[in-house]
């Protein structure tokens, strides 16, 4: 189900979601400030490639202190509208039977979409 899951997303999304994530990472990449955000754009779009059979857990080698501070500058800027595209989309898929294990991705994305500092998709 991993494979055929994944294979599936690929084909309807997950490609287009991974080359939005990276153009924006190269355009934030492209300023000195905007380095720290861009990088974790580069991580949610490979995170988009795939998902099934990942799960989110902390990465352990972050700063708290310095994560937290990046994490709020994120979901004011961008995290909160990312995490609502997600819950919006998980919520349609979850309407019918089918779509039921695409909704759960998306609720798992959306988390790492919030705050994606101090977390990663293992």
């Amino acid at each position: 189900m991993r494979i055929l899951g994944n294979i599936i997303w690929f084909v309807f999304g997950g490609v287009f979601i991974f080359f939005e994530y990276l153009w924006g990472g190269l355009i934030l990449c492209l300023t000195i400030v905007g380095i720290p955000w861009g990088l974790q754009a580069f991580k949610l779009g490979i995170a988009h490639l795939a998902p099934f059979g990942k799960r989110v857990v902390p990465t352990g080698d972050s700063i708290p202190v310095i994560s937290f501070l990046l994490n709020v500058i994120w979901i004011i800027l961008a995290g909160f509208w990312i995490a609502v595209t997600h819950l919006l989309f998980g919520i349609l898929f979850c309407v019918t039977i089918i779509g039921i294990p695409f909704g759960l991705q998306h609720f798992k994305l959306m988390r790492l979409g919030f705050y994606p500092f101090g977390y990663d998709l293992r």
